[in-house]
């Protein structure tokens, strides 16, 4: 497989390099999900912090093959990762530049490739790595507030905006939440698909509007509904509903499907 052949050529390259530590690799390689259509998800842990220099990642990167183009993961909340396109096989691969250090913080156990005197085992052997779940409360403060401005950019005929919102709310409300109520890893819509249950699944669906005012408005209401549900389901009496809020969005909303 591609990515594996590409996995063995880094790590001939990282062991002639002093300053790596390690090398490991996340992603669909740790539950032996790799397929043709897998990222690459490349872990590498240096004595020296590269992550604050872009030229420096992009150095690192080039040696590994034949470098099409990289770019920084600001955009998804991670500077330290270099996004990157490989040729020859065209190939997908991410490299997170970390020290020793931050590797301590992490999402899940990646499996080692290469290491200097079982630093990265021992890291993983001794500490324990923690996925991110839900905040309900996060969820609660934002969701009246969110459905008030879809309903508001539908009455105005902003449809794009709706749908981007709605899916929004799918990726980071209903999907993690259908994954916690089914004590799932919270990936998101990632691989929802295959990993959702048929009823959660079909849900999903049913939030996806077509580009007109009444497909949004119903979907909308389907979101609604659904993630009433799952609070139902899911929230504490420490989680404090925004009561308020809820009432007069949900008023909004009739006034505008009326």
């Amino acid at each position: 497989m591609i990515q594996k052949e590409f996995a063995d050529k880094v790590v001939e390259i990282v062991k002639k390099n002093p300053d790596v530590i390690g090398l490991a690799v996340a992603g669909s390689w740790i539950t032996d999900e790799l397929d043709e259509y897998s990222d690459l998800d490349l872990v590498l842990i240096t004595k020296n912090k590269i992550s604050d220099d872009r030229e420096k990642m992009m150095k690192y990167a080039k040696s590994f093959g034949n470098f099409i183009s990289g770019f920084t993961g600001e955009h998804v909340g991670e500077p330290r990762l270099l996004i990157c396109l490989y040729d020859d096989p065209l190939l997908h691969v991410d490299i997170k530049f970390l020290t020793l250090p931050e590797f301590h913080d992490r999402i899940e156990n990646p499996i080692v490739l290469f290491e200097r005197d079982d630093q990265l085992t021992d890291i993983i052997k001794f500490t324990k790595a923690e996925w991110p779940q839900p905040d309900f409360q996060w969820i609660e403060d934002r969701m009246w507030t969110w459905v008030h401005y879809i309903a508001s950019k539908a009455a105005r005929g902003e449809y794009f905006e709706c749908m981007d919102g709605l899916g929004f709310i799918r990726a980071r409300v209903l999907a993690p939440l259908m994954q916690k109520k089914n004590k799932m890893p919270v990936r998101g819509l990632r691989k929802a698909e295959k990993t959702l249950k048929l009823p959660d699944l079909e849900d999903l669906k049913i939030t996806v509007p077509q580009y007109n005012k009444t497909s949004i408005l119903k979907a909308l209401d389907n979101t609604i509904s659904i993630y009433k549900m799952l609070r139902r389901k899911l929230f504490t009496d420490k989680v404090k509903l925004q009561e308020l809020a809820e009432k007069r969005a949900m008023v909004y909303f009739k006034k505008v499907k009326s």
